[in-house]
């Protein structure tokens, strides 16, 4: 059977991704000079091969790319390469991408594994309303999950400064403010996006289903995810809550918004299942 440019893709993505993240430890570790040149140029070819794969399936299925698990990892692997570009672009700060790519690395390594061809789908997941709702969702889960990455670093280059520890990784990762920004504006950023995901996603309930219920478990904890994020982010600008603080935050709120996208989401919720 000849197989389709998404199947291609499909399997290309994980090695594409491989390579970017090899060649961004390479530049971490190493310090090698070639591996600082081709590591954002690469990573912009891996983010180009996503996206098309993306385009490509939604054009042939015709449907987004929302209806399994396996699809939405996926899109998940995207929006958190795209996040990362974005933030790299916007901070000039390229040290900390090989911890950052192991994520959509990962996502993207078990979807091409186990993502099926789907033709026939329910006609609510053709919507592409719906479609702008997850991909809003999926790019401020996305920016949390950098936050909470900045926010390990954060804590493990403040443990090796306060124990004296001056190794490769002080040498290398951007000092504890730079990380706090860092950290701050993935924070900043995923709250917009939930913020959208939130109205459009009600937008779409109001016109697809007659009864529904606003106390479903999923829309339940989306809001508490949101409203963390929302006390922490006015917290540091009122009260100017910061540092370690601000950074424990990050982490727990991206582990409450990663419960929600999961377990709430698989056994809990009543119209936010995919498959």
């Amino acid at each position: 059977m000849m197989r389709t440019p998404v199947d291609i893709l499909n399997s290309a993505l994980p090695f594409l991704y491989f390579i970017t993240i090899w060649v961004y430890a390479q530049a971490f570790f190493a310090d090698f000079p070639p591996a600082k040149k081709l590591k954002t140029p690469l990573l912009i070819i891996a983010l180009t091969g996503h996206l098309t794969y993306i385009v490509l399936r939604t054009i042939l299925f015709a449907h987004p790319p929302i209806t399994t698990i396996f699809e939405i990892m996926s899109i998940i692997a995207f929006s958190i390469t795209a996040t990362y570009c974005w933030i790299e672009q916007r901070t000039g700060i390229k040290n900390t991408g090989f911890f950052i790519l192991l994520l959509p690395f990962t996502f993207q390594a078990v979807s091409s594994l186990f993502i099926q061809d789907l033709s026939e789908v329910r006609p609510v997941l053709k919507s592409n309303l719906l479609g702008l709702h997850v991909t809003s969702a999926m790019l401020g889960f996305s920016a949390f999950a950098i936050a909470a990455v900045y926010g390990t670093l954060y804590l493990m280059l403040y443990h090796n400064l306060k124990v004296g520890r001056f190794g490769i990784i002080y040498q290398r990762l951007p000092n504890l403010e730079k990380l706090e920004n860092m950290a701050t504006f993935a924070n900043i950023s995923g709250f917009g996006f939930l913020t959208l995901a939130i109205v459009i996603g009600l937008i779409w309930l109001s016109k697809t289903f007659e009864n529904v219920s606003y106390f479903d478990p999923k829309l339940v904890g989306t809001f508490f995810v949101w409203l963390v994020y929302g006390i922490g982010l006015t917290a540091k600008g009122i009260v100017g809550l910061q540092g370690r603080k601000i950074m424990i935050l990050s982490i727990v709120g991206f582990l409450t918004s990663f419960f929600s996208l999961t377990i709430i989401n698989i056994y809990f919720s009543g119209f936010h299942r995919f498959f």
